[in-house]
């Protein structure tokens, strides 16, 4: 592991580090339980389960000072009429915020906290958005032929709970509604994760 100052640079197409130490995929069957519209989602895993996003980063030591920065790659496509996203967290240490920089496509980045606030920013090419201590985030495609190619940093001790999000749901969705992205409550939204058994 590095312990020294050192620098990276992001490849013209996006896609990787000159220095890449790892890179995780998420396909569509990697997402389920996320999109609302099962029936196509299946459908779309049984005719080749396309990768819905990857994630490229610089590993640091997950301890306080230390940051974690990377390329989040948002594939274009829908499930039934929700654009491909991110599964979401929230951090594991909630006092902790995020930064994401956009540097091609479109897309928004959904937001919400534990008290029922949510909140969605517009991503396009040199905006930055902010998220607070506290706050869930999803990132959605909102593009129908290009990727949404985001730079994130977060301390590198936030860690990640995607649990309170699978049991859930986040509050609100995405939906492609004449061509256009639509913000729309989750029918299927739960206040609480159900208890476990």
């Amino acid at each position: 592991m590095i312990e020294h100052p050192f620098s990276f640079g992001i490849s013209p197409s996006l896609t990787l580090f000159d220095t890449q130490d790892r890179k995780i995929q998420r396909k569509l069957s990697d997402l389920r339980g996320h999109f609302t519209d099962r029936a196509a989602l299946e459908e779309l895993v049984r005719v080749g389960d396309p990768i819905a996003y990857e994630v490229l980063d610089v590993p640091r030591p997950e301890r306080a000072g230390e940051l974690i920065s990377g390329l989040s790659i948002l594939h274009p496509g829908v499930v039934g009429a929700e654009y491909f996203m991110t599964k979401g967290h929230f951090h594991s240490v909630r006092g902790t915020a995020e930064i994401y920089y956009c540097l091609s496509g479109a897309g928004m980045l959904l937001m919400e906290n534990e008290q029922g606030e949510w909140k969605s920013e517009i991503l396009t090419p040199g905006r930055v958005v902010y998220v607070a201590p506290g706050w869930a985030h999803r990132s959605i495609n909102t593009n129908s032929d290009q990727r949404l190619v985001t730079f994130f940093v977060y301390p590198a001790n936030a860690g990640h709970d995607y649990g309170a999000i699978e049991g859930r749901g986040f509050r609100k969705l995405v939906l492609r509604k004449n061509d256009r992205p639509e913000v729309v409550d989750n029918p299927h939204w739960r206040a609480s994760a159900p208890e476990q058994r």
